[in-house]
C-alpha cells in the first residue's frame, strides 16, 4: 500500500500553479527583456515601421552567429566565447578576397570557402585547449579570444607589408606596413550586400507565407495527435500555436490591404534562406548518431566515456562546427554592414551573440533555435530604441548607449547567476 502511494506521488502530474511558476522562473530573463523592449519602444517614440525595418536587418545579419553557439552548449561545453576566432577566420578570408578584387556573390562564395580551412585550424586548437580545461570552458574561451586578438593585431599591424608582401594602397597604410583601420567593402570589387541584394521580397508577403506554413503545420500535428497517443499530451500546445499563426495570418492580410509604411519593408530572401538552412542543419544533426553523441557527452561525460563514446573527439567536433559557422556568420554580418573595422569588428562578436542567446531563455546547458531567434530579436530591439529612449527620458542619448553596453555584459552575469541558483534549488528539491 505504501509502495503504491509512493509510486502514485512520484507520477502525480504537477499542478497548474507549479507549472506557471516553473515557466516564469526558467524564462525570467526573457520576460524582463520583453518588458524592457516594450518600455523602450514606448519611450523612444520611434515609428513602428522604422523599428521593424531596422530589426529585420539586424536579425538577418546577426542570427547566424547566435545559432552557431547551439551545438557546443548541447555538447556540455557551455557558451562558446571562442567563436571570436571563427569571426577572425571570416575576416582574414574577406581581406584576402578584397585584396584580389573579387567582388559580388563570387567574392562572398570564395570568402566562405577560404574561411573553412582557417576556421578549422583555429577551431582545432581551441578545442584542444578546452579539452585540457574541462569545467572551465567559458572562461578559457574568453581568455583565448583575448590572446588570439593579440596575434591577429600582430599579423595585420606588423607582419603585413614586412614578412607578408601586400602592395595594395586601398588596404595598406601609407607607410607600407600594416592594414588600414577601416576597409570599404562597397563597389563592384567589394562584397557589400552580396547576399542581401541577391533576392528580396516584401516583408508582409513573407509574413503571410510564414504564418500560412506555421498554421498548416500545427493543424497537421493536431490531426496527427488524434491517432498518435504520444502526441496527445502536446495537443493543447499545438492548438495554441495554430491559433497564434492563424491570428498572425489575419493581421498580415489586413496590413497588406491598407496604406502602411510596413508594406515598403523588404526582406533579404537569400540571407533568410541561409539562416533557415542552418536551422535545418541543427535539427538534422541532432537526429544523427553525431547529434546523439553530442547530447550524451553534454549530459554526463563519465557515462558517455563508459558507453564507449570518444568524449574528447566529440567535443573537438562540436567546436570545429561552431567555429566554421561563426566564420560564415561574420561574413554575413560584414556583407550587410559594408565596412570592415580591421581591428575591432570581431571583438564583441562572442559577447553580443551569447547575450542574445541568453536573453532568448537559453542557459549554459540548454539552447534551442527558437531561443536564439527570440533572443536576437529582443536584444536588437533594445539596441535600436535605447539611444532615443535615453534622450527622451534623460535628455542625453549617450545614456542609452551606456545602457546597451551594460545590457550586453549584465545579461550574461544575471543568466549565469540564475543558472547557478537553479542548480542549487534543484539539488535541494532532490534531497
Amino acid at each position: 500500500m505504501e509502495a503504491e502511494k509512493l509510486v502514485f506521488e512520484e507520477n502525480k502530474p504537477e499542478s497548474m500553479g507549479s507549472n506557471i511558476k516553473k515557466i516564469l522562473f526558467d524564462n525570467s530573463v526573457t520576460f524582463i527583456f520583453i518588458v524592457l523592449c516594450l518600455a523602450g519602444v514606448y519611450l523612444s517614440k520611434q515609428p513602428i515601421p522604422f523599428i521593424a525595418n531596422e530589426l529585420i536587418q539586424r536579425i538577418t545579419r546577426n542570427s547566424f552567429l547566435v545559432l552557431s553557439l547551439i551545438i557546443p552548449v548541447l555538447a556540455g561545453m557551455g557558451l562558446n566565447f571562442g567563436i571570436v576566432l571563427g569571426a577572425m577566420a571570416g575576416q582574414i578570408a574577406i581581406i584576402a578576397v578584397t585584396h584580389f578584387k573579387i567582388g559580388g556573390i563570387a567574392g562572398f562564395g570564395l570568402a566562405a570557402l577560404l574561411t573553412i580551412p582557417i576556421a578549422l585550424l583555429f577551431g582545432y586548437f581551441t578545442a584542444k585547449l578546452l579539452n585540457k580545461t574541462k569545467g572551465q570552458e567559458m572562461i578559457s574561451g574568453m581568455i583565448l579570444g583575448f590572446f588570439a586578438n593579440g596575434l591577429y593585431q600582430l599579423l595585420f599591424l606588423f607582419l603585413v607589408g614586412t614578412i607578408i608582401p601586400m602592395d595594395n594602397p586601398t588596404l595598406v597604410l601609407s607607410a607600407g606596413i600594416g592594414l588600414k583601420n577601416t576597409i570599404d567593402l562597397s563597389g563592384p570589387q567589394g562584397t557589400k550586400y552580396a547576399l542581401d541584394a541577391f533576392a528580396k521580397i516584401p516583408f508582409i508577403k513573407s509574413t503571410i507565407v510564414f504564418a500560412l506554413a506555421g498554421a498548416g503545420y500545427y493543424v497537421f500535428r493536431i490531426l496527427q495527435s488524434n491517432k498518435d497517443e504520444r502526441l496527445k499530451m502536446e495537443r493543447n500546445s499545438f492548438i495554441i500555436r495554430a491559433v497564434l499563426f492563424a491570428a498572425l495570418l489575419i493581421i498580415s492580410f489586413y496590413v497588406s490591404t491598407i496604406k502602411s509604411l510596413i508594406n515598403n519593408i523588404s526582406v533579404p530572401l537569400a540571407t533568410v534562406v541561409v539562416v533557415g538552412l542552418l536551422c535545418v542543419f541543427n535539427v538534422f544533426i541532432l537526429k544523427t548518431k553525431a547529434g546523439q553523441d553530442f547530447r550524451s557527452v553534454g549530459q554526463d561525460m563519465n557515462i558517455a566515456k563508459i558507453s564507449g563514446i570518444p568524449v574528447d573527439k566529440i567535443r573537438i567536433r562540436a567546436i570545429l562546427i561552431s567555429t566554421v559557422l561563426a566564420g560564415w556568420g561574420q561574413l554575413i554580418f560584414l556583407q550587410n554592414i559594408g565596412t570592415l573595422n580591421t581591428y575591432g569588428s570581431h571583438e564583441q562578436v562572442g559577447t553580443f551573440a551569447i547575450a542574445a542567446l541568453l536573453i532568448g531563455g537559453a542557459s549554459v546547458t540548454k539552447a534551442t533555435i527558437g531561443q536564439a531567434i527570440i533572443g536576437t530579436a529582443l536584444f536588437h530591439t533594445l539596441f535600436i530604441v535605447s539611444p532615443q529612449a535615453g534622450k527622451n527620458l534623460f535628455g542625453n542619448a549617450q545614456i542609452g548607449e551606456y545602457f546597451r553596453v551594460f545590457v550586453a555584459y549584465g545579461v550574461i552575469g544575471v543568466s549565469l547567476g540564475l543558472h547557478a541558483w537553479k542548480q542549487l534549488f534543484d539539488k535541494k528539491n532532490k534531497k
